[in-house]
């Protein structure tokens, strides 16, 4: 199996910055494609950001020229550099991989991690 952990999240003020962390962790054979999401209360999950392993990105328009992604494939880790936060962005962010298992190394899973809180105040 497959765990993604996030950390990093919090309160912060508008303009501020947060940086998220998610590691993946377990049987890990490979990852392909990391992401991030985030969900609001009463809106659905939305893509904030992804990137490929060989560092490909793209991101919401919501988030262009504020977030960068960027992972460290040798930790199985990705990071989302968050900057200047507004209070739209409010929502709780989660971390999202495909991946295989040593015990699986040619079934490709998705994952989910247990997602993070963000909150930006005004």
């Amino acid at each position: 199996q497959v765990q993604l952990v996030e950390s990093g999240g919090g309160l912060v003020q508008a303009g501020g910055s947060l940086r998220l962390s998610c590691a993946g962790s377990g049987s890990i054979f490979s990852i392909n494609t990391m992401a991030w999401y985030r969900q609001a209360p009463g809106k659905p999950r939305e893509l904030v950001a992804a990137i490929t392993r060989g560092g490909r990105t793209n991101y919401a328009d919501s988030v262009k020229g504020r977030f960068t992604i960027d992972r460290d494939n040798a930790k199985n880790t990705v990071y989302l550099q968050m900057n200047s936060l507004k209070p739209e962005d409010t929502a709780v962010y989660y971390c999202n991989a495909d991946a295989t298992t040593r015990q699986a190394m040619t079934v490709w899973l998705n994952y989910w991690g247990q997602g993070t809180q963000v909150t930006v105040s005004s």
